[in-house]
């Protein structure tokens, strides 16, 4: 065995270590563009409940002819930056009080449009729920997959971090007061 059957085990060993390298950069991949996605549509119907929200605000103050802006702080949130799981809690906010509104008025409750409205606000929060619970499921897989040994070496290499869930919360950090209402 002399030099050449050295550069032979040399080459199996880096050709070996590049299929291993690629196949556990894959899967990072892999989870990485499914929570991707996942945000994507999770955007695309917080930005569709922000819309009904204000059509039902509209809707309520043309039927009740109420000059009441219910939902002025909703209006305020197109100025700032803030987190989709911020976004959501501010969404159920004006929901719950809209809803408060409608069923303190029984006359509201007579008219199809606010039952369409409701109807669509239902989906939403479906779809909602169904998106935030696949996103957090695929983050703790992605989170589990990169604290594992050689994993966590080609994450390092590759720049990818453990991802926090929807609500924000870092289960890695040492703040043990980082729960949110």
């Amino acid at each position: 065995m002399g030099i050449f059957g050295l550069v032979l085990i040399i080459l199996a060993f880096l050709a070996l270590y590049a299929i291993i390298h690629i196949m556990i950069y894959n899967k990072m991949q892999f989870y990485l563009t499914k929570i991707e996605n996942v945000e994507g549509m999770v955007d695309e119907v917080l930005r569709e409940k922000y819309d009904l929200l204000l059509k039902l605000d509209k809707a309520i103050k043309d039927a009740l002819k109420d000059k009441n802006d219910y939902v002025k702080d909703l209006k305020e949130l197109k100025k700032e930056k803030i987190s989709n799981f911020e976004m959501q809690r501010k969404l159920t906010e004006a929901e719950s009080l809209l809803e408060n509104i409608y069923y303190d008025h029984e006359e509201l409750e007579k008219k199809n449009n606010f039952k369409k409205i409701f109807n669509d606000l239902k989906k939403a929060n479906e779809k909602l729920m169904a998106g935030i619970t696949y996103y957090n499921k695929n983050t703790s897989v992605l989170n589990n997959y990169l604290r594992k040994f050689p994993n966590n070496i080609i994450a390092k290499i590759h720049g990818v971090k453990v991802k926090t869930f929807f609500d924000g919360k870092d289960m890695t950090d040492n703040d043990i007061f980082d729960f949110k209402l």
